[in-house]
């Protein structure tokens, strides 16, 4: 799903942080995929929104820097196309209609690679439609984050694997290689996790593990623990944990 270096659990991705791909869907309608398109699904974790796009009457491939997806989303859908790939260095033979990505950008942190990656997998007028972390995104949950490893005297800017632009920044870099913005938007979208009292443990585990690298087993239990305790007042409702979540979404055109 990435360029960072966080190592992902498939399985686990699927049964425990499946609301990625259903929220993802969203994304779908502003890519309004067409019988016939050549689509590239940019990030395509473990299958479901190429598998949408191509129930739709697209030709959907998926690329993913993490094998492990790769393999999940082959088993899952073995009539579709998907190869391991870097967001941010891929090239591809084929020119495609549209590339899609959703919840995935936010993982490469040299945007002006992926962009360019981009605009040369598209045919002139091709689509990159996709939403990812946005300016903000998680701004709670990066704190405590910051606070807990700050006490252990590590510092957590260091360990950021994510990249959350704000619209003036990734608009630019868009334009700045060939695209015209059609439309973007920056928006709140607080986004309930599963699994009650564990979901942000589970939350942590799965896409903070960079942060937290280097901790043996214990200490990080301990450091989950401590994010929790911070963040239990404003994200836990008693039932189930919110993530605050911001999302940037956007349509462009290559000219």
């Amino acid at each position: 799903m990435n360029g960072s270096g966080q190592q992902w659990n498939a399985s686990f991705y699927d049964s425990k942080i499946g609301f990625v791909s259903r929220l993802g869907r969203g994304v779908i309608d502003w890519l309004a995929p067409a019988a016939g398109e050549r689509i590239l699904d940019l990030g395509c974790g473990t299958g479901d929104l190429a598998h949408e796009i191509a129930s739709l009457g697209a030709e959907c491939k998926g690329i993913d820097s993490s094998r492990d997806m790769i393999e999940q989303a082959r088993s899952k859908y073995p009539m579709l196309s998907f190869d391991t790939a870097d967001g941010h260095t891929f090239r591809l033979q084929e020119k495609f209609d549209a590339v899609f990505s959703n919840a995935a950008l936010h993982w490469m942190k040299r945007p002006e690679q992926v962009i360019e990656s981009v605009g040369l997998a598209l045919r002139q007028g091709g689509r990159f439609v996709a939403e990812f972390g946005g300016s903000g995104n998680v701004g709670r949950i990066r704190h405590a984050i910051a606070e807990v490893l700050g006490a252990l005297g590590i510092d957590a800017e260091e360990r950021n694997p994510w990249y959350f632009p704000t619209i003036g920044e990734y608009s630019f870099l868009l334009e700045q290689q060939g695209f015209e913005v059609r439309s973007m938007e920056l928006f709140d979208r607080p986004t309930e996790l599963p699994d009650g009292e564990l979901g942000m443990e589970h939350w942590l585990r799965t896409f903070a593990g960079m942060f937290f690298s280097g901790l043996t087993e214990d200490e990080k239990q301990e450091a989950y623990r401590q994010c929790c305790a911070l963040l239990r007042a404003e994200l836990f409702n008693g039932q189930y944990w919110t993530a605050d979540y911001r999302r940037l979404r956007f349509a462009a055109v290559l000219k």
